[in-house]
C-alpha cells in the first residue's frame, strides 16, 4: 500500500474565516479610532474656549468691555490677540457674540465637516460670561 502524502496548505473555508476576522476586527478599530479623534479634538476645542473666556476677562479689567467679533474682524484673533490652534481651526468655528446688546459675551464653537457629522450628539459648545456652558446634550460634552 502507498501512502498518499499530506497535502499542505489551508483550504478556501479556512482562508475565508480568517479574512472575515480580520475585517470585523479592522471594522471595531477603525470605529474606535475615529470616536478618540472626535474626542480629542472636542477637548482642544473645550479647552481653548476656556482660555478664551479667561482672556475676555482680562481684557473686561481693562476695558470695561467684552472683545466682540465685528463683521469683518475676528474678537479672538484681532482684538484678544490669540491665535487659533489648528487642531480646533480645522474641526470647529468660533464665534464671539453679545447676545443681548449690553456688556455680555457668547464664545460658540460650531463643529464643521467631518466633526459636525460625527459629533453630531454635541453639537455646538457654547459658554457665556456667567460660566454657563451648554451643548446639544445638556452640559454633558463640556466634562
Amino acid at each position: 500500500m502507498q501512502r498518499i502524502p499530506k497535502q499542505k496548505g489551508f483550504t478556501l473555508i479556512e482562508l475565508m474565516v480568517v479574512v472575515a476576522v480580520i475585517a470585523i476586527l479592522g471594522t471595531i478599530a477603525v470605529n474606535s479610532y475615529r470616536g478618540n479623534v472626535v474626542r480629542a479634538n472636542r477637548a482642544a476645542a473645550v479647552g481653548f474656549v476656556l482660555e478664551v473666556a479667561n482672556a475676555q476677562e482680562r481684557y473686561f479689567l481693562d476695558n470695561r468691555s467684552y472683545a466682540i467679533d465685528s463683521g469683518s474682524t475676528s474678537a479672538i484673533e484681532d482684538t484678544l490677540g490669540m491665535a487659533i490652534p489648528d487642531e480646533v481651526a480645522d474641526n470647529y468655528t468660533l464665534t464671539v457674540t453679545d447676545p443681548a446688546g449690553s456688556v455680555q459675551y457668547l464664545i460658540s464653537a460650531a463643529p464643521k465637516g467631518a466633526q459636525a457629522s460625527d459629533d453630531s450628539a454635541c453639537g455646538t459648545l457654547t459658554l457665556n460670561n456667567q460660566g454657563a456652558k451648554t451643548d446639544a446634550g445638556g452640559d454633558r460634552c463640556w466634562k
